[in-house]
Order: structure tokens, then C-alpha cells, then sequence
């Protein structure tokens, strides 16, 4: 096998440890000058063998087949190394290879592994964050003040000039003689001397950071905008004033004076709004505020003044800023450090003090009111005293100086009317008699206004309260609080609570003394009966029902009043009390009285129809032709007693007809029952009934009998219908017609006649008559004088007017 030896050497050292440990390898220490201009391939070293035989070169590692590839190459044969294009410091700063020797009949193999160093040159400048700064900086700051710090950064070899810089301020916009900014070396950025913000709200600063490399040197730069914010270097001036300067003595919201001030400093800051103080205002009269867009200090009254206190107030106004003044001045240029200067603050002594200005403010009189001594009085009087007795007198000054002193008094508020003031005195008198149960009367007081009116333009009024203590009488009986009660029916004594009340005070009112007046005696009793609830006993014999008692009530004094007490006797096994039950009784809900109306109004219409359909009278002859014209007779009205039966006729037709058609002759016994119906029913029912008794008969009747029986004033063509028709239905409507029709002119003509039929002919056939049987005695006539009123109706029927004595 052939033998193999690896040596890594480093730079500085290797041709050294190759010489001390392997004579036969000579190789020079190798770098490359980054960012290299070329031209390439250049050759940057050749590795040296003494040896005589033939040797063959490789190289491995980053540059060669590891990132960055294609950087170096070597030649196989001569062992000279090649750089093939330019690197960079500031991403590689060293590259590790292998080197690699073979003989060419591949008996040895020796590999060597070395760095190369790549070197760095000045390519890089120094950088700052960014390319622009701002800062806001205070106006009222002192010099030395560190307004920002800058750090840059440069990208070359650490600890090499290359990459060590320096900061230097190129340029100041614009540049003040009373203000100079520095930068420090670890580039802290102050000024010296004084900032005025009226003199330049800003300043651009170009700040250069520069490397000191020692071929070329590279430098970058930035800018910073210094803004300067306004501070109270300026006092406000009061330039004048506006206004009446009077206001009027008790009046209040009023301006009667405007200061007018100018201040240079910026606009609605701290340091241009104006504050304002007022000196020499003990009453507290008065307050001063800013107006927030102009400035101005408006004075306004807050308290009233008094004219008769002094017609004049003087005041000493002081304005000045809501920010704290300073003044800041240059004294001494320094060529180093900072420079000499006067900082003032607005507590520091010797600042200049605010501006004040003196005002006077002139009070006009007007008329004042009346003033009375006491404003509230107290009186004490008994209740139904005599008219004009005295109350009190009440006392009121004018304090006008330049006014009359002429007021008189009123009365202002006197609910009841009970009272008079002397317009001149002041003396209070009663007009009418005073209650003290008055419902203007409040815990026994009665309370009154008194005024005074003076004569002023306009006129002045002052008000006093009257109060009037009203002691109280005897002058009110006790009195019940509910003059009944329930009592419910009981097998024991029951009880009841009766309360009693008295509208005086004590000792006039309770405890009372009830007592039951009358014949009570073993139905009712007191217990107790002194208090202010008696009770009141049923003894077990009070029947249910309503009961009166005569209820006596007294008080304190023996004054005394009598009470009639409804007292409800009734059975509570249903209901709790009697009251309950009589509530229940009458309690109808709201829906139930919308039907009960709706119900009358529904049966007022029907009976409205009723009427209206019973009162139409359509009336029609009944004309008979000359064959019948024996039987039935043309007449329009009937003397009494001409219709008392039934005309024999008709029932014969009627009979005649049942002999010939024996199956119908239920059908003629149902007609005659239907017409006995008739004749003891009223119009209406007749009308119903006849109705009843037909409506199946006419349903198989022909369309020319409806015709006959509708046309009125054709009754003879009726009758030879009858005749001529085989149809016993038909016959059998048109007799119940006709007896229809001659009942009701009856009926109409004779007012309250009640038509019966009084036929005795084929009596057998009704089995719903019983006999009549006359007795042979006189005792039958002596009857017929004798009848019972029901007669009448049929005596008025059946004989005529003038013999119905």
C-alpha cells in the first residue's frame, strides 16, 4: 500500500514546519487583497518540492469546490496557485484548503491542509441608522442639554483605521450667533448659548461621520431637524380696554368691562393664552375669564352689588401666562465649553413681574325693595275668635337713599281669607273667623305672605311669612268613620268593630263614650263601648235582613253626636262577608256590559220590525160570485155578535168533501182543530199558526192555485177553484185561508176582539171537548148574572155597545 502523510500548517508557519519536519516541501505564506482590480487570473504563489522524481497537484476547499467556487485553481504539474476573481472581506474574511501531492507512479500520497488570509482594505464608510432625524426640543431648555445621539457603524476590519471614525457637525440651517451645536465623540448632540423660538422654530443639522483609513479615508452623513417648541419667553401686554365700566346694584351676568392684550409667543399654546387675576374684589363680586380665541379678559358679576355699600369698586387686574416665563440671554462666546449666559425663571428674583392694570367700576342705584325686620313671624290664636281680632304687626324699611320712602303692605298668599294688614301699619287683623279643622290649616299652622310695594319705577317688592299657630276648640262631634257595617247570622253572639273619629285635638276628641239609643234590647249591645272602636254584639235572634240603630257617640268634653248605622244581617257560610257578596253581586266585567247592550239593542230592532210588520195593514173585499153569493156576504166591517159561529156553510163544504174522500177526512178534523187555534190566538199568533198549519199543505199545490190565492180581489175566482179542484190539499188551504182572512178584519175592526168559534155542529167529531151539561133549576140563569171577568171579552163581542150596561 502506499503510504499516505497529511500535515496541516497555518500561514505564518508553514514553510518553517515543512522545512523542520520534510526538507523536500517549500511553500511561501499566501493572502489576497480583497476588492483586487485584476486583471485575472493572476498568480498569487507556487508551491515548491525537492525532490527528483515527477509530482502531480490538487487542490481542495472553499474556493476552489466549496463556496466561493472558482475563486482559485492550481496547475498539476508546476504546483503555481491562481486567483480567478475578486473577494470580499466583509463576507470572507479567510479560506481553508487542502493540498495534495502524488507522485505518478501513486506509490505516495502526501496532503497538506493551509489557510489563506484575505486582507482587508478601506472599501466601506461609516453608516448611520438612517439618513434623516428629528427632534423636538423644548425652547426654555438650557445649553449642554442633550438633544439626540447618533451611532453609526463601519463595516471594515475591527481595530483597523479602516474602521475607526470620527463625528463632525458640516453644517447648521441657519446658523444664529446666539445658538452653536457640537456633537461629542460618542455623538451626543447638544447646543450652547440659547435657544429662541421667535429667532427660528428649526434647525438643520448635516452631521458627517468620517473613517481614517490610511490610503483613502471614506466618511457618510445625515441630517437632524431640531424643532424648537415655543416657551413662555414673552409677557402678555394689556394694550387697552372696552366697555361701560358700570353695571346696576343687584344685578349679576353682566360685563361691564374688556381688557384687550397681545402676547408674541405662539399662538393657543401655554405660553401665548393669557391668565387674569383680580386684586381688591373683598366681596367676591366679581370674576374674570379668557376669552379662548382673542386674548381678551372678559370681567363679568358674579354677586350683586349695593349701591347704598359704595357707588364705586375699585379693582387692579394682573395678567400673565398659563406657562411659567424665562428669558434666556448670551452674555460670552466661549472659544471651548459652554458659553456665559442669563437663564431667568419666573420665581427666580428680578424677573420681570406681570403687567397689571387698575380699573373702576361704577354701581348705579336703582330702586330697591322694601326691607322688612323680621322676614318670618310667628303668631298664636285661637280658632273662632271674634272678627278683626289683632295677629301681629309686621315692620319694613326702604334702604333707597335717592328714592321716596313710600310702600305700603298687602296681603300676598292668604288661602282661606281669614285676614287684613293695615296698608300704612303693618297691623295684621282676622276678617273671618279662623277653623282650625281647615284644610288650610297644616299641622295647626296657618301660613300667610305679607308684602311691601314700594312706589319705584319699577315697583319693589318685599314678601314676609306670617305663621299662625290655631289652637283648637271644642266645636266638632265624634263622628263615625263608616256609618254601616255586616254582621253575619251566627248561632253565638257575633261582633263587630265601629270606629269613631273627632276632628279636634285633645282634649277634645277620644278616647269616645258609644252608647245604643232605642229598643235594642236583646238584639244588640256594646263591648266594649269606650274607646276609639266599640264593638257591637248580635245576640243569636237578629233575623238576616237590614237593620237601622240609633248610635250615640261622645267625647272627652260630653259633646256628642247621634248616628243612624246600617247594619247588613246575613248569612256568611257562602261569601266572607255580606259586603263581598252584595260587591259580587253588582261586579258585571266591562265584556259582559258591551253584550248586555248589544243584546238590548238587537231585541229593540226586532221588536221595531214587529211592530212595523203588525201595523201594515193591507186590506182586500173578498168578492163572491153569483152562485155563492148566499153564502158569504160583501162586507168590509161586522156588527157584534153577526160572527159568533162559524158560518154552517163552510163546515159543510168541508164535511161534504170528507164524505167524498173518506182518506182525507183526518186531514178536514186537523183543519177545523187549526181553526179553533186560530180563533183563540192573538193577530200574531194566528199569523204563525196559520203558517204552521199550511206550509206542508203547500208544497204540492199547483202553480195556478199560488196564483189564484195571491191575487187579491179575486176571492170569487178562489171559490170556483175550490170547487173545481179534486185536490183535497188544496181544499183544505184555501178554507183555512179564508177563515184566516175573516178573522183577522175582525180582529181589526173591533179592536181587542178575540175571535172563538162557537159552532155546535158535529161536536162528536172533536174529542178534546167535554160535555156541557145545563141543570133544569133556575140556578143556570141566576149564574149568567154572576160571571167572572174573563166574560166580559166575550159579552163585548157578542152585544152590541148600547145594551152592554
Amino acid at each position: 500500500m502506499p503510504s499516505k502523510e497529511l500535515v496541516y500548517l497555518s500561514l505564518a508557519s508553514c514553510s518553517e514546519l515543512l522545512n523542520r519536519q520534510k526538507r523536500v516541501w517549500i511553500i511561501d505564506s499566501f493572502t489576497i487583497e480583497e476588492e483586487h482590480k485584476g486583471p485575472f487570473p493572476y498568480e498569487l504563489g507556487k508551491i515548491k518540492i525537492d525532490r527528483d522524481y515527477r509530482v502531480y497537484f490538487d487542490l481542495y476547499g472553499e474556493g476552489v469546490d466549496e463556496e466561493p467556487k472558482g475563486l482559485l485553481s492550481i496547475n498539476k504539474e508546476t504546483g503555481v496557485l491562481y486567483v480567478h476573481k475578486p473577494v470580499d472581506y466583509e463576507e470572507r474574511r479567510l479560506l481553508k484548503l487542502k493540498f495534495e501531492a502524488k507522485k505518478m507512479d501513486a506509490s505516495s500520497d502526501t496532503k497538506l491542509g493551509i489557510e489563506i488570509s484575505i486582507l482587508d482594505i478601506n472599501d466601506n464608510p461609516p453608516r448611520f441608522q438612517t439618513d434623516l432625524f428629528e427632534v423636538n426640543v423644548n425652547e426654555e431648555n438650557v445649553q449642554g442639554s442633550n438633544l439626540l445621539t447618533l451611532v453609526a457603524h463601519d463595516r471594515d476590519q475591527s481595530g483597523t483605521p479602516n474602521s475607526t471614525f470620527h463625528y463632525e457637525i458640516k453644517s447648521v440651517t441657519p446658523n444664529l450667533p446666539d445658538t452653536e451645536f457640537v456633537i461629542s465623540k460618542s455623538g451626543l448632540i447638544s447646543f450652547r448659548g440659547c435657544l429662541d423660538h421667535e429667532a427660528a422654530e428649526m434647525f438643520t443639522v448635516l452631521v458627517e461621520a468620517k473613517d481614517h483609513g490610511e490610503v483613502v479615508s471614506l466618511s457618510s452623513s445625515t441630517t437632524v431637524v431640531v424643532h424648537v417648541q415655543d416657551g413662555n419667553n414673552h409677557l402678555p401686554s394689556i394694550i387697552g380696554q372696552t366697555g361701560t365700566g358700570k353695571v346696576k346694584e343687584y344685578e349679576t351676568g353682566s360685563s361691564p368691562l374688556r381688557l384687550h392684550v397681545t402676547d408674541k409667543d405662539t399662538k393657543n399654546t401655554t405660553a401665548w393664552r393669557a391668565k387674569y387675576t383680580i386684586q381688591g374684589d373683598e366681596g367676591k363680586h366679581f370674576n374674570i375669564e379668557t376669552d379662548p380665541d382673542t386674548n381678551d379678559g372678559i370681567l363679568t358679576v358674579i354677586k350683586p352689588l349695593d349701591f347704598e355699600e359704595g357707588a364705586e369698586r375699585q379693582l387692579s387686574i394682573t395678567v400673565e401666562n398659563e406657562a411659567p416665563y424665562f428669558s434666556c440671554k448670551v452674555k460670552e462666546r466661549m472659544s471651548s465649553g459652554l458659553w456665559k449666559v442669563d437663564n431667568i425663571k419666573g420665581d427666580d428674583p428680578g424677573v420681570d413681574q406681570p403687567q397689571s392694570v387698575k380699573v373702576i367700576i361704577e354701581v348705579e342705584d336703582v330702586n330697591d325693595p322694601p326691607v322688612f325686620d323680621v322676614t318670618v313671624k310667628d303668631a298664636i290664636l285661637e280658632e273662632n275668635g271674634p272678627l278683626g281680632t289683632w295677629v301681629e304687626k309686621v315692620t319694613a324699611v326702604d334702604p333707597d337713599a335717592s328714592h321716596a320712602n313710600d310702600f305700603v303692605y298687602s296681603i300676598g298668599h292668604d288661602p282661606a281669607g281669614w285676614l287684613a294688614v293695615d296698608p300704612h301699619t303693618g297691623n295684621i287683623t282676622t276678617v273671618k273667623t279662623l277653623d282650625r279643622e281647615s284644610p288650610h290649616v297644616v299641622n295647626g299652622v296657618y301660613t300667610a305672605l305679607i308684602l311691601a310695594v314700594d312706589d319705584g319705577e319699577p315697583p319693589q317688592t318685599s314678601t314676609a311669612t306670617l305663621n299662625i299657630h290655631v289652637t283648637d276648640q271644642n266645636d266638632n262631634v265624634p263622628q263615625l268613620a263608616l256609618d254601616y257595617v255586616d254582621v253575619c247570622v251566627s248561632d253565638d253572639p257575633t261582633t263587630v268593630n265601629i270606629t269613631a273619629f273627632d276632628l279636634d285635638d285633645n282634649p277634645f276628641g277620644g278616647p269616645f263614650t258609644f252608647r245604643l239609643l232605642g229598643d235594642v234590647k236583646g238584639k244588640w249591645t256594646l263591648d266594649p263601648g269606650y274607646g276609639y272602636t266599640a264593638g257591637l254584639v248580635n245576640e243569636p235572634g237578629v233575623y238576616a235582613g237590614k237593620h237601622t240603630i240609633d248610635l250615640e257617640i261622645s267625647d272627652m268634653q260630653g259633646l256628642f253626636g247621634v248616628y243612624n248605622l246600617s247594619v247588613t244581617v246575613c248569612d256568611c257560610s257562602m261569601t266572607s262577608n255580606c259586603r263581598t257578596h252584595r260587591n259580587a253581586e253588582i261586579t258585571v266585567a266591562p265584556g259582559s256590559i258591551v253584550i248586555v247592550f248589544a243584546s238590548i239593542l238587537l231585541l229593540l230592532l226586532l221588536l221595531l220590525m214587529a211592530v212595523v210588520i203588525t201595523c201594515k195593514k193591507e186590506f182586500t173585499a173578498l168578492p163572491f160570485g153569483d152562485a155563492y153569493g148566499e153564502t158569504l156576504l160583501l162586507s168590509n166591517t161586522e156588527e157584534p155578535g153577526t160572527d159568533c159561529k162559524v158560518p154552517d156553510s163552510i163546515l159543510s163544504m168541508s164535511m161534504t168533501k170528507q164524505q167524498q174522500d173518506s182518506s182525507n177526512g183526518q186531514n178536514l178534523q186537523s183543519v177545523v182543530q187549526q181553526t179553533q187555534l186560530l180563533t183563540k190566538s192573538s193577530p200574531h199568533d194566528m199569523e204563525q199558526n196559520y203558517q204552521h198549519a199550511t206550509v206542508y199543505k203547500q208544497e204540492n199545490i199547483s202553480h195556478q192555485f199560488n196564483s189564484s190565492i195571491m191575487n187579491q180581489g179575486q176571492d170569487w175566482n178562489m171559490m170556483n177553484f175550490y170547487h173545481s179542484t179534486n185536490s183535497s190539499e188544496v181544499q183544505e188551504a184555501t178554507l183555512l185561508g179564508l177563515l184566516h182572512r175573516r178573522l183577522l178584519v175582525l180582529k181589526e175592526d173591533q179592536g181587542d176582539y178575540q175571535p172563538h168559534i162557537y159552532a155546535n155542529e158535529d161536536l162528536d167529531n172533536f174529542s178534546d171537548l167535554d160535555a156541557i151539561t145545563i141543570p133544569d133549576d133556575d140556578s143556570f140563569m141566576k149564574s149568567l148574572t154572576d160571571l167572572s171577568p174573563k166574560f166580559n171579552q166575550l159579552a163585548s163581542i157578542c152585544k152590541p155597545p148600547h145594551l152592554q150596561k
